[in-house]
């Protein structure tokens, strides 16, 4: 009887490695599962995310070419406002842009204000300093509008910020320049 019972000890002791490692495989194959739906997950979400931003700006190509068409109407306006003889002219091309600025705000396209605001790289593009009296690194002149997508830029306005004035000969003595005794 004593071989019967060693026999049964080893048996319980293969079991019990036997029931050890299937809890070990099922706890890997089980933390396997859960990080492969994690990453599919956040997969699915910026799938989502990326078609959303598709649809959002499919337009995009479309406004930046249609913006050199307003900057012709506007340069055109600028152009023949100064002739009395162009006043209907002046006054169609006037209702042309309008209507078309009102239908491409109409899918979301926003002209940038840069006049008298402080230069924000993000939407500017410095073109030139300019010496003034307002603050440095305000916009003190604009070439060239500038427009978004909704919050996207589309293209950055073109711009001149102010820089400090600098004194010529005959003015005033800079304080940090060294005088003659």
């Amino acid at each position: 009887m004593g071989a019967n019972q060693e026999q049964k000890e080893q048996q319980a002791v293969d079991e019990s490695d036997n029931t050890e490692s299937l809890k070990k495989t099922l706890s890997e194959i089980n933390d396997k599962y859960v990080r492969l739906y994690a990453e599919f997950e956040n997969y699915k979400k910026f799938t989502a995310k990326n078609k959303e931003d598709q649809l959002k700006y499919a337009n995009e190509s479309l406004m930046r070419d249609l913006l050199t068409v307003i900057d012709h109407l506007e340069l055109a306006l600028q152009h023949s406002s100064n002739k009395e003889v162009s006043d209907s002219l002046a006054e169609g091309i006037e209702l042309t842009l309008k209507e078309l600025k009102t239908v491409l705000e109409k899918y979301g396209l926003i002209s940038i204000n840069a006049l008298g605001k402080p230069f924000d790289p993000t939407v500017h593009h410095a073109m030139s300093q300019i010496e003034s009296d307002v603050e440095e690194n305000t916009v003190v002149s604009e070439f060239r509008k500038g427009y978004m997508l909704k919050d996207r830029v589309v293209r950055a306005a073109l711009v001149g910020i102010a820089k400090k004035q600098t004194l010529h000969e005959g003015s005033a003595p800079n304080k940090t320049q060294n005088q003659p005794l």
